[in-house]
């Protein structure tokens, strides 16, 4: 079985393919992880619901203007969860 941040990764490598929904039902899944919650900010974001977005950027140590680019921020979560 795979762990979380297995999991968050695969989620991470979804979204960066453009498999928003693939990369959504994991963030849900793991709902209240620090990370899953970043994820399920940064797809909101790309998708320009700003509002839901929000919502679970205040979830996380993040804010919603921490980065321009979604793919920028994927990299980020991605070495966050490498690291």
């Amino acid at each position: 079985m795979a762990s979380v941040k297995e999991e968050l990764l695969s989620a991470v490598d979804a979204a960066l393919q453009g498999d928003w929904h693939a990369a959504h039902a994991i963030a849900q899944r793991h709902e209240g992880d620090s990370e899953a919650d970043w994820l399920h900010a940064i797809l909101h974001k790309t998708e320009g619901d700003a509002g839901n977005s929000q919502y679970w950027y205040g979830r996380t140590r993040h804010s919603y203007a921490d980065f321009a680019d979604a793919k920028e921020e994927l990299a980020a979560l991605r070495k966050r969860l490498t690291g």
